[in-house]
């Protein structure tokens, strides 16, 4: 017998063998599909019937590389995303030939261009800006984009470290999220905003109480700058989260003052919070514990209600007041929430935001509460709108998440993240390179917050705080502009409250 004949024995045998084992297997799938009785399509056409579970789920990927137009896509199109990975180069974000974007939307935000703008020796960077006057140690925070909160635990290990060193390097600040303050947040060096969510993980005692004496063991950290009381946060107002107990560590644990084994459970809002004079009490023990400036994140449901706590801050004194207000949009992130309300409850923070700052300043408080955006403001022209709407700071996670490597692939709430940032995964963190990704943490920011002064500067002011609501106008239905003041203008101290 040749060997050629041989080897075509062989392959033949294998063809038989692999034939006849998809033969099997076949016949083992219809089997057990035209005996199951959870799904009707794959009991009615067995095998076949699987394929459209499959197709399903990978209609969104098909959709986001193949199918969808650079400004379809949801949550963030490939147009947002694709700027944040460019920028993260630190090489420039030019494009050519036109805008792909469509101007006629409405909502659509147009900046205001001067006819003569400041000449390019007129324009200064943007000057750091004090939080927390009356506290006894005041934080001058250097930068107007930030980094909002991502709990260790949320996101990985060197996902917190890359964050942590990309701060430090851009000079922007990180905040904790509310797991705790890892080692992995001190990291870089970089100013950390201490959140303090509704179950009080790495402040609690053993009754899950605020505890004072763990309090001032966070604020002797010099990196530790404010501290940010959580009532809701907006991919899930009204809910709080469980981290399962399967997941608590010895590491989480001692990071959140749980027990190994422990569910970690937020409440819905803090038990010991019934009113807004119980916040005010709150936020005044934190800084007269802490010594550090101390404000709150909340999502508005409705203006109508947030009056009373202006009303009363005035009635207590300007000393009472928080020291920042961060608003989140209804329309804010997350690795796990239920649909309604991720879709249904909370205000888009391109409403909110400027009820907020109405109220402040309807009220006598512009100096003395700062203003923070958040809620899927990741590219300079949602920063820019953001500070014409009277924010005085703009922080962003999914951006962050984006110049990390973030791909949207959606799986933020399983263990299965692909680029190793929402994953506890040994071997898929491998993938992350901290040394990599936090100099592209850092060009991210800085690119940022140098397009934003470059939009204030052709609007004609020399800094991106000068922006006002003249400075940008809203596309509306029938296909005009109108400037934002005019929609919604800005109170004016001159006229009567």
């Amino acid at each position: 017998m040749t060997f050629a004949l041989y080897a075509l024995l062989v392959l033949a045998l294998l063809f038989v063998l692999v034939l006849g084992a998809g033969m099997l297997t076949a016949l083992a799938l219809f089997i057990i599909d035209k005996t199951q009785t959870g799904d009707a399509i794959r009991r009615n056409y067995p095998v076949i019937g699987r394929f459209r579970g499959l197709f399903t789920s990978l209609g969104e990927f098909f959709r986001q590389y193949f199918f969808a137009m650079d400004r379809e896509e949801m949550p963030f199109n490939r147009a947002q995303r694709d700027w944040v990975s460019h920028a993260t180069t630190g090489k420039g974000n030019t494009i050519a030939f036109g805008s792909t974007r469509n101007l006629s939307i409405p909502g659509t935000p147009i900046f205001v261009n001067a006819v003569f703008p400041p000449l390019d020796d007129q324009f200064s960077v943007t000057q750091p800006l004090r939080i927390g006057p009356t506290a006894k140690i005041p934080y001058d925070a250097p930068s107007i984009f930030n980094i909002s909160g991502m709990s260790y635990g949320a996101i990985s290990r060197p996902a917190v470290e890359a964050l942590s060193k990309g701060a430090a390097k851009a000079g922007v600040w990180l905040n904790t999220g509310e797991g705790g303050m890892s080692p992995f947040h001190l990291t870089g060096d970089c100013d950390v905003v201490f959140q303090i969510g509704t179950a009080k993980f790495g402040v609690r005692d053993e009754h899950g109480q605020l505890s004072d004496e763990k309090l001032r063991a966070v604020a002797q950290h010099p990196q530790v700058r404010m501290f940010e009381l959580k009532l809701a946060q907006g991919a899930k107002p009204g809910k709080g989260g469980i981290l399962p107990g399967d997941k608590v560590t010895q590491e989480i644990a001692d990071i959140r003052g749980l027990k190994v084994g422990q569910d970690g459970i937020s409440p819905n809002r803090h038990a010991e919070i019934d009113d807004f004079g119980d916040l005010l009490d709150m936020i005044a023990h934190i800084r007269e514990v802490t010594g550090k400036p101390v404000g709150f994140k909340t999502v508005i449901g409705s203006s109508d209600a947030w009056e009373e706590l202006f009303e009363l801050i005035n009635a207590r004194g300007a000393d009472s007041a928080p020291d920042f207000i961060a608003v989140d949009g209804g329309e804010g992130g997350t690795g796990a929430a239920p649909m309604p309300l991720m879709d249904l409850v909370g205000m888009p923070l391109r409403d909110a935001l400027l009820r907020v700052v109405d109220m402040r300043d309807r009220h006598g408080l512009k100096e003395r509460i700062r203003v923070i955006a958040a809620g899927k403001l990741v590219n300079p022209g949602d920063v820019a709108w953001a500070i014409c709407a009277g924010a005085d700071f703009v922080t962003s996670a999914r951006g962050f998440m984006f110049s990390l490597g973030c791909i949207q692939a959606l799986k933020c709430n399983r263990n299965t993240c692909p680029t190793g940032i929402t994953t506890h995964d040994p071997h898929l963190q491998k993938g992350l390179v901290v040394e990599d990704k936090y100099i592209k943490v850092a060009n991210y920011a800085k690119s940022v917050i140098k397009e934003v002064e470059m939009i204030a500067h052709s609007v004609g002011v020399a800094e991106p705080r000068l922006m006002r609501r003249r400075h940008v106008r809203l596309v509306q239905s029938n296909g005009d502009s109108i400037p934002l003041n005019k929609i919604r203008p800005s109170y004016n101290p001159a006229t009567p409250k």
